[in-house]
Parts: C-alpha cells; sequence; structure tokens
C-alpha cells in the first residue's frame, strides 16, 4: 500500500475546443506471445472493437486496494496538495489533465505481423499498427533492480529536423508557440509536423534478469493447435509443428505437457506428460497433426482449458497456449463469449491464456482480444528463426511472474510541460483514479522484461523544473502485496539532440516509434519521412551491431517502396492532447 501522508496534486480539465485524440484503429494481435510471452500480459483488455481499455474487472480484487488514486506528484502550481485520505472521499472529481496512465505491456506481436506483411509486399492495415508494440520490440540498456519488482529510468532529447523528411515539413509547419507565432525548421531541412520545442521523453521500466533455467519452477503447458483448413498455408501448421518439436527439447525433465487440437471439433492428443522419458511420444504425436476442416476455436480452448484443470500441479507454472491464425469460423467467434465459458478455471486456478500466431493472414483483433481478457499476451512467429527465437531464447526461462497488475502513471509539472502525447497504448489505458484500485486488471510482467513508453513533449520555453515524474504499481504475486518506484525527469536533462545524440537505443525507439505512426498515418510531431528513418536506422545497426535493427532497417526501406519513395502523410494539423494551460 501506497502511504496515506504522500500529497496529491489537483489538475483542470482537459481542453475541449481541441480535436479529439487521434487513435490507430486497434485490431488486436495474436503474435509474438511465448516471446514475450508465458509472462507478461498486459491486459487491460479492449473491448469489442479492440479500441477502448477495459478498466474494470470484477474478478480481480486484491488485498489492499486503496480504492483508485493517481500518484501524488508534480502537484499543480497555486494549490495544496491533499491528503491521500481526505481524496477517498472525493471520488467523482474530475481527473488532472496532466496525469497519463495506462497498464504495461510487452507484447510484440503487431511489430512481428507489419515484418511479415512487409515482405510479403503489402503494407499493414493501419488498425493493426500498436506503436508500443513496434517499441518494446528492441532490447533496451536500462538498470536492472536487485531484488523483484521494477527500476524505473526516465530520460529524452530534443526532436530536431531529421534530414530527408518530406514535404510540407518546412518553415510554417511548426507547432504553434505561446505567442501564436509559427515555428517551424527554418534550415529548410524535414521536420514532420513540427519538431520545434518539442522533446521524446523515454519512461523505461525493467525487472530483474531472469534465474536460471534450473532455478525457475516446473511448468504446466496446455497447448491448443488449430489445425483448420487454413493452417494448411505454408508458414502456419508447419511452423506450429517445428516450434513445438523445439520446445520440447528445451523444457526440463520436470516440465510437462498436454495437446488439444481443434478444427471443427476439438480433441485431447496428450493429456497432461511429463517430459521426462516421454520427449519422444510428444514429438510423435506434434508430428502427426495435419490440417482438417473448418476453425472452432471455442470447442478448442475451452477443450485445452479442461486439460490444464485435469492437469494442474500445486507450486508450477500452469499456462494454456493457443497457437492458431485466429480465423475462427465455426461455433462462438467472439472472444468475450469463449472466456466466459472458462473464467471459472481462470479466477479458480489462476491458468492464462497466450497466443502464439502464424500466417500471412490471421485474426489480429479476434487473438489481442481473446488474450488480454485471458490475462495473457501475443507473440507471433513468421518464420523457423523467429520460432527458435521465441521457444528456445525467450520462453523457458520466462515462465514464471514478477508483477501483476502492473501500471504506470506519469505526472507532468504543468509549470514546464505545455503538451504531451503518449505513443501508443490506446487499448492499455487506465482511467487516473484507477491507478491506485487494485481491482482494476493491468499487465503481468516477467523476468528480464523491458517497457518503454515514449511522449512526445512540449516544454515550456525558458521554464526550467521537474518535466515528468513517472511512478510504477504492481502487486507480488505471491502475497498480492502492492508496491510502488518512481522515477523524475528534469528539464535540464533532456537538452540533447535525439538524432545523433549519445544514447543510441533512445535513437532505436524513436526510429520504431515514428515507423509505426507513419503506417497508421499519424502526425507525431517531427516526423521524418521513411527515407531518413530507414537511413537512421542503418547507422544504427552499424552502430550497434544488432540484427534486429538491421531488420527495423529493412522493414522501413520495404514500406518506403511500397509507398513509392513517399515518407507519408506529415504537416498534418498540429496535435492537441495533452495541452496544459
Amino acid at each position: 500500500m501506497y502511504e496515506a501522508g504522500r500529497q496529491e496534486q489537483h489538475g483542470g480539465e482537459r481542453e475541449s475546443g481541441g480535436p479529439a485524440r487521434r487513435r490507430g484503429k486497434r485490431v488486436g494481435g495474436l503474435a509474438l506471445l511465448l516471446a514475450g510471452g508465458l509472462l507478461l500480459t498486459a491486459c487491460s483488455a479492449s473491448s469489442g472493437d479492440g479500441t477502448t481499455a477495459d478498466r474494470n474487472s470484477a474478478a480481480r480484487k486484491g488485498p489492499g486496494a486503496a480504492g483508485g488514486q493517481p500518484a501524488p506528484d508534480a502537484a499543480a502550481p497555486g494549490q495544496s496538495g491533499q491528503g491521500f485520505e481526505a481524496d477517498r472521499a472525493r471520488p467523482e472529481r474530475a481527473a488532472p489533465d496532466y496525469l497519463s496512465t495506462f497498464a504495461l505491456d510487452v507484447d510484440t506481436a503487431s511489430y512481428g505481423y507489419a515484418r511479415r506483411v512487409l515482405g510479403d509486399g503489402r503494407l499493414p492495415e493501419p488498425g493493426a499498427v500498436r506503436p508500443e508494440e513496434f517499441v518494446n520490440s528492441f532490447r533496451q540498456e536500462y538498470e536492472r533492480p536487485r531484488g523483484n519488482g521494477f527500476a524505473v529510468s526516465v530520460d529524452g532529447a530534443r526532436i530536431d529536423a531529421l534530414q530527408g523528411g518530406g514535404p510540407g515539413a518546412g518553415p510554417g509547419n511548426g507547432p504553434e508557440t505561446d505567442s501564436g507565432a509559427g515555428s517551424g525548421d527554418e534550415s529548410g531541412t524535414a521536420g514532420g509536423t513540427g519538431a520545434a520545442d518539442w522533446s521524446l521523453l523515454r519512461v523505461g521500466l525493467a525487472t530483474k534478469a531472469a534465474p536460471p533455467a534450473a532455478e525457475r519452477p516446473p511448468a504446466a503447458l496446455t497447448f491448443v493447435v488449430d489445425i483448420s483448413g487454413s493452417m494448411a498455408e505454408p508458414g502456419r501448421l508447419d511452423l506450429v509443428r517445428k516450434s513445438l518439436m523445439i520446445l520440447t527439447d528445451e523444457l526440463r525433465d520436470n516440465d510437462s505437457i498436454a495437446l488439444v487440437t481443434f478444427s471443427d471439433e476439438a480433441e485431447t492428443r496428450l493429456p497432461m506428460t511429463r517430459l521426462q522419458g516421454n520427449r519422444n511420444r510428444i514429438k510423435d504425436v506434434v508430428g502427426e497433426l495435419a490440417p482438417a476442416q473448418s476453425t472452432n476455436a471455442a470447442a478448442g480452448i475451452t477443450l485445452g482449458y479442461e486439460e490444464s484443470v485435469k492437469g494442474h500441479r500445486k507450486g508450477v507454472t500452469n499456462r494454456v497456449v493457443l497457437l492458431s491464425d485466429a480465423l475462427a469460423n465455426t461455433g462462438e467467434t467472439r472472444a468475450e463469449s469463449i472466456l466466459e465459458k472458462i473464467e471459472s478455471a481462470r479466477r479458480e486456478y489462476g491458468i492464462t491464456l497466450f497466443g502464439v500466431g502464424a500466417g500471412s493472414d490471421y485474426g489480429d483483433a479476434f487473438m489481442e482480444r481473446l488474450t488480454n481478457k485471458g490475462d495473457g499476451n501475443t507473440t507471433y512467429v513468421g518464420d523457423e528463426e523467429q520460432a527458435r527465437k521465441v521457444f528456445v531464447d525467450q520462453l523457458p526461462a520466462h515462465l514464471e511472474i514478477r508483477a501483476r497488475d502492473a501500471k504506470a502513471q506519469v505526472a507532468f509539472d504543468r509549470k514546464t510541460v505545455r503538451q504531451f502525447r503518449l505513443i501508443g497504448y490506446e487499448n492499455r489505458e487506465v482511467a487516473d483514479e484507477d491507478f491506485r484500485d487494485d481491482s482494476v486488471d493491468a499487465g503481468e510482467v516477467g523476468p528480464g522484461h523491458t517497457v518503454t513508453a515514449l511522449y512526445a513533449v512540449r516544454l515550456r520555453p525558458g521554464t526550467p523544473g521537474t518535466v515528468a515524474t513517472a511512478t510504477v504499481r504492481w502487486l507480488d504475486p505471491k502475497t498480492r502485496e502492492a508496491h510502488e518506484e518512481t522515477g523524475t525527469l528534469r528539464t535540464d536533462a533532456i537538452g540533447g539532440a535525439l538524432w545523433g545524440g549519445e544514447s543510441e537505443r533512445l535513437q532505436v525507439a524513436a526510429v520504431a516509434a515514428y515507423f509505426a505512426d507513419d503506417l497508421r498515418d499519424g502526425d507525431l510531431p517531427g516526423a521524418p519521412g521513411l527515407g531518413a528513418l530507414a537511413s537512421r536506422a542503418s547507422e544504427l545497426a552499424e552502430a550497434t551491431g544488432d540484427s534486429s535493427v538491421r531488420k527495423l532497417a529493412t522493414a522501413v526501406s520495404d514500406a518506403n517502396r511500397l509507398r513509392g519513395g513517399s515518407p507519408g502523410p506529415d504537416g498534418g494539423p498540429e496535435p492537441t492532447e495533452g495541452e496544459i494551460r
């Protein structure tokens, strides 16, 4: 529990006359689960259309719930802070306009699938692009905590013009200053929608590194495999078989596996079976998997949970893992209705659902809603290299959960910040007043994970002081005790330029964020063109020696080519979200 004596600030209403916040149409993602998978779920679940956060999880009432309180930092000027207890009497007050609150998310499915689609010569649908999943696909170098929980890092840099942007990014297209004058890039180089007096702020959260494989608790994994006709396409069921073969070799002798398949009906192919002495038997069952008819995901998931409950073992990590293209067309096809059928298993046994996607076309929205509401997350496997990365490098070490219902809240100081915009996380939003309500569903995070949130921030010129205070709150997985950790950033720490600056990893995150924003037709301040981003990504790949950054450069180049060399939209309207008066 947070101390009752801490102070809380009060802010005014958000400006209502400005344009509505621009959102990418969030069709969810069934993709990279196991990679970041079995361990983290940022599941402030999306609604039926995948665009809004589900902030009410009646089944999750953790002990010590504080009843919904924003993090008490960065008090508004001219107002005295009110005590934590005093604020409980005013639960209906308007949310402060300088707070940003979201559930943690380490999904990377959106980026993995975008790479697959671009490689096939197509642009991804804007609604399937989730910037936070692009950003979280890349390694960061945050400080790790010594114990369980999180370390918080906050830094930033000025968004200056990056050469090679595009038309419409020159003088006169910058954001309006306090005096009302336009301030673009006077040099004539490209700066997107205007970079003057804007900065990029990075909030980095990290958990302690994963323990050696021998030290983690045993795992009981129930795999629910789609063998419908659509899975016959190369890169679907064949890749699922290879992935399960790899995993069978990587899991420990005291781990267990069950296997359920579904097409028009569901069937148990393998009850919960210990790996020790049974690897060949498991591989034989996996090798016999062949495509059949239609896709009854509801039947497969329901039977999968039944098998998981039968094979439930105390003191082990119990998971249901769905491997599918998520193109459900038979039986119940609504994620919410499917999960209602297995609600008791989720609540009583704490069995969580994770999704692994495959195929050039798949039900992105369906899978993301399914795993979000199933307290899980998604990953995407597009080729054997990705499968090996997920099932060998990441999954075996990351089966534990280090933090439950983890949320972050960033409080911006109105004395130094005029505007801010969180990049992505639209379907992870949490009401500011629910930050300390521990019954509100949020994200599950495992060992060795990092979560990055980027903000475009417009500072007030010539005003030194605190820019923002970031607080992360989570529950201990075993005791359900609440913990918090905080980090702060001041104006003098973000004086350097972003592009060509000291932090190569911040630049990689920025390239990923701007790339995603371009793909979903966004209007981020200072947005370069795709050509400039591809060049910068190539330089960063050389500087870091990171093959994943090289693949990012290739993906950006592919998108630029598919757009005919155009950098995409820029010079659009100035964003107004988070403007602080």
